[in-house]
Parts: C-alpha cells; sequence; structure tokens
C-alpha cells in the first residue's frame, strides 16, 4: 500500500496526517529533496495547530532547515504563526540563509507580508544583542532591573576634559570663567544626565573649542605677520 505524502496532507491540515505520524513518528521529521519540512509547509498555510503538534508532540525542531538554510519562520505569511513560533515554540528570529539575511530581511525584501516583517522588526528591538534594547535610531539602551539606562553623552574632543563643575583644557590655562559658570549651571540641574541637558552640554563644548580654534589661529596669525 503508497504511502500518502505527507507534505501534501501537511499543506492540506488533512485530518489523515497525525494518524499517519503517530504510526510513522519518524515521518513527522523528514524533508523532500529540497529540505522542505512538514513543519514549512505547516508554517507557510498558517497551520497553527499542526505546528504545536509537529513541535511538542514529535519534537520536531522549530529551526529545522531547508535547502537555503531558511527555517520555517522564514516562510511565515501571517503575525500570528510568526508569533506562535517566536513565543511558544522557541523559533530563532536571528538564523541567517543561505545569503546571509535573517528571515525579516528576506520578508521585507520581498515585499508580500510585511505585517510579518514589521512584527520580526520588532522582536528584534525587544531582544537586541546581549540583553539591550535598539532603539529607532540606531542607538542600544542597556536593561537593568526594571529600568533602561541612560545613554551615555558622545566622546568629548581629546583635548578638553569635562569633570561636574569644572573643565580643563590641557596646555591652554585657566579654563573661561563665564564656561565654567555655564557649566556649573548644566551640572546643578536635575536633568542634568537628560537628554536636552546633554544637549545643551555638547553644544558648549563646541562653542568652548571652536573658540579655542579661533583664538590659536588668530596666534598663529599674528606670529607670522
Amino acid at each position: 500500500m503508497t504511502t500518502p505524502n505527507p507534505f501534501l496532507l501537511a499543506a492540506d491540515n488533512s485530518p489523515s496526517l497525525l494518524p499517519l505520524l503517530r504510526s510513522n513518528p519518524h515521518l513527522a521529521s523528514s524533508q523532500d529533496a529540497h529540505g522542505y519540512s512538514l513543519l514549512h509547509a505547516a508554517a507557510s498555510y498558517n497551520h497553527t495547530s499542526l505546528l504545536r503538534t509537529l513541535i511538542n508532540e514529535f519534537h520536531v525542531s522549530p529551526n529545522i532547515k531547508d535547502e537555503d538554510e531558511e527555517t520555517p519562520l522564514f516562510v511565515a505569511e501571517t503575525v500570528e504563526t510568526a508569533e506562535l513560533l517566536i513565543r511558544d515554540l522557541g523559533a530563532d528570529a536571528e538564523v541567517k540563509n543561505r545569503d546571509g539575511m535573517t528571515a525579516e530581511e528576506k520578508i521585507r525584501g520581498e515585499g508580500d507580508f510585511t505585517a510579518v516583517a514589521d512584527y520580526l522588526k520588532e522582536v528584534r528591538r525587544e531582544k537586541g544583542d546581549s540583553g539591550q534594547e535598539v532603539t529607532e535610531n540606531g542607538d542600544q539602551e542597556v536593561e537593568g532591573e526594571g529600568e533602561i539606562s541612560e545613554q551615555r553623552p558622545p566622546p568629548l574632543p581629546p583635548n578638553v576634559t569635562v569633570n561636574v563643575g569644572t573643565m580643563e583644557e590641557e596646555g591652554l590655562g585657566e579654563a573661561d570663567p563665564v564656561f565654567k559658570q555655564r557649566i556649573e549651571e548644566l551640572a546643578a540641574r536635575e536633568d542634568f544626565q537628560g537628554e536636552e541637558a546633554q544637549r545643551e552640554l555638547r553644544e558648549l563644548v563646541r562653542d568652548a573649542v571652536r573658540g579655542v580654534g579661533e583664538d590659536s589661529a588668530r596666534d598663529v596669525r599674528r606670529r607670522i605677520g
């Protein structure tokens, strides 16, 4: 007697599939000549109950790969399926295919199921790398105990050192008293680590460095003259 094609049964979500698999458990992890698996078929056709059964009952890996090194997540066409695979069934959203693309990148590039790509983007932003959350502009915020730490301001120019309430310009003598006062006022603010205060600090430092450069240029011109 010919065994029914399990891949067609999976695509159709046929009620004949599970009895077949329970009689022949090895078929649950079977793959065709191109590496296409029952899990790929179930994901592609949004058969969520079958996905659960294949992974939980028959222990098929949620990250089983086809010949292009693509997991079932790559063929998910609905957010429901993608979410089930990732949240409940252990699929890895960071797996890359033979072309070096994640499921998010491939789905986004094909342009057919953008809602799935958007969901995978949210997953990536939530997880980030090593417990970090990636912000919209590409910065990373490190998660603490239930909180996210403040972003560090960008590095200062190499000849300028800013401490709370003080600024030293190496080799340039005493800091301008007006500049020092502005630094102290900024440091005393309760929102000193906030975005607005840090922006003002960066502008202040840029103005100071620009002023130092202009003074140096004038000194050079005087010496040449």
